[in-house]
């Protein structure tokens, strides 16, 4: 196993080699990891291990707490974890630490930014050391086969123990990146005195007296503040932000000399781009804040977040194949088009006109009204019926019968009131033999209502 740490003889610097972390609590929902880089580290894993099902076993052992304190050092991580049944196995993980001139490089490579030093000083992995490092064949992060496994269970494969160890050390990591470089062969304090040392080489030039350099971490020379910023050893200012543009860009042709491949219809594409396109023109000017086409100076904290944007129906989340072809064939696009969207949705063509009404008026949540009947409890059963009783005055209330679910049909008028699980009132009218959506929900019913009506009176569609 050249090139794997196989203890502590492999770690730079007194008392540098190894740090150990204490148990974590147990994860409590959601993923292991919340950067980049954390994921980063799970898909090695997950790219390494050959069996799933241990995989999933590992995570539910991290996920309960079953990783004792883990010992992190040059090319091994270390940790005891206790089975379901209360045995306890040692995992072991090792690392490939770099060799001494492969961190002579990378060394050189974080000092060229002062960017990347102050991304690790602030316990963040930055993208572009790692992208540099790649280009100049030093692979950071770690990739497929990178991680080999080591458990007393005599497993030949990542086990359940080693893989509960790596999702654990995925939580460290998130914290703290220093952890990835200790595992590959330096920890932080040598790496500060090295990347100190370094720049303050670079900021005296060939020939200066170091005399009037000052002191640096563990006795080495320094440089003052002053000199830094003279230097222009500063991390750049922002860019400003992109204007918005005034339309969406237009998807280039596809239509060239060359066949496609198999498979591959051009046209389809170019509608797919032009969508893709139309979508971030949108975006862009919701996250700027911007009103015309101007340069905006909104403050990041005032700008939507990405819950906002979703509730905003600017973008949409999770969403099915036949949920996302409605969503495409909301926008009217060609007959032809059309045709192979109703398809990808699973619905006929007639089908799908009320479908693209109803995304048009409230999205994934307005399409599950039209197509789910849900069927409330009797709590939320009552508060309907409350909510129902208060919306009109006596002498103005509808006759409504409840049609089964959460929804309540006008008696003597072809108009209905479904009631999502979010507690808003949507309006339907009925067209033909088929219900469809006549306008977007609301909280009053009275309103909802009121909608209905007035589609129903003008003929409007949307």
């Amino acid at each position: 196993m050249s090139g794997y740490g196989q203890g502590r003889g492999h770690g730079h610097g007194d008392g540098d080699e190894e740090r150990t972390f204490e148990a974590l609590p147990p994860a409590q929902g959601g993923a292991f990891t919340r950067t980049w880089w954390g994921r980063a580290w799970l898909k090695a894993l997950e790219d390494s291990a050959l069996d799933g099902q241990q995989l999933k076993a590992g995570r539910r052992h991290a996920r309960a707490g079953a990783v004792g304190a883990v010992s992190v050092r040059p090319g091994r991580i270390t940790a005891m974890v206790k089975d379901r049944d209360g045995t306890t196995y040692r995992g072991d993980v090792l690392v490939r630490e770099f060799s001494e001139e492969q961190w002579e490089r990378l060394l050189d490579l974080a000092v060229d930014s002062a960017g990347h030093i102050a991304a690790l000083l602030d316990r963040e992995m930055p993208p572009h050391l790692v992208e540099d490092a790649a280009a100049a064949g030093l692979d950071l992060l770690p990739g497929i086969g990178d991680l080999e496994a080591e458990c007393d269970c005599e497993a030949w494969d990542h086990c359940p123990h080693t893989a509960a160890l790596c999702y654990q050390v995925a939580r460290l990591l998130d914290e703290d990146p220093f952890v990835l470089l200790l595992m590959r062969g330096r920890g932080e304090r040598t790496l500060l005195e090295q990347l100190q040392a370094r720049s303050a080489s670079r900021a005296s030039g060939p020939g200066e007296k170091t005399s009037s350099r000052h002191e640096g971490v563990g006795g080495m020379p320094g440089v003052s503040a002053e000199e830094v910023f003279a230097a222009g050893f500063l991390v750049p200012p922002l860019p400003a932000p992109p204007v918005v543009p005034a339309a969406p860009g237009r998807s280039p042709s596809l239509d060239t000399d060359t066949p496609p491949e198999p498979g591959v219809d051009p046209a389809a594409l170019e509608f797919l781009a032009a969508d893709a396109a139309t979508r971030a023109q949108r975006l862009l000017g919701a996250v700027l804040g911007a009103g015309g086409h101007e340069t905006t100076t909104v403050p990041a904290e005032a700008r939507p977040t990405e819950a906002g944007l979703i509730e905003a129906g600017l973008i949409e989340a999770g969403l099915t194949v036949a949920q996302d072809a409605v969503r495409l064939a909301a926008n009217g696009p060609v007959p032809w088009i059309a045709v192979r969207l109703a398809s990808g949705s699973g619905r006929s063509r007639a089908e799908l006109d009320p479908a693209t009404r109803a995304w048009r008026f409230g999205g994934a949540a307005a399409l599950a009204v039209l197509d789910e009947e849900w069927t409330p409890d009797a709590e939320a059963l009552d508060r309907a019926g409350v909510r129902l009783a208060e919306a009109w005055a006596d002498d103005e209330r509808p006759v409504l019968r409840r049609a089964g679910g959460a929804r309540w049909t006008v008696v003597g008028a072809e108009a209905q009131l479904r009631l999502g699980e979010d507690g808003r009132w949507w309006p339907y009218l009925k067209a033909g033999a088929r219900w469809s959506p006549a306008g977007p929900p609301d909280r009053d019913p009275a309103a909802a209502l009121a909608t209905a009506f007035a589609a129903g009176a003008t003929g409007a569609d949307d």
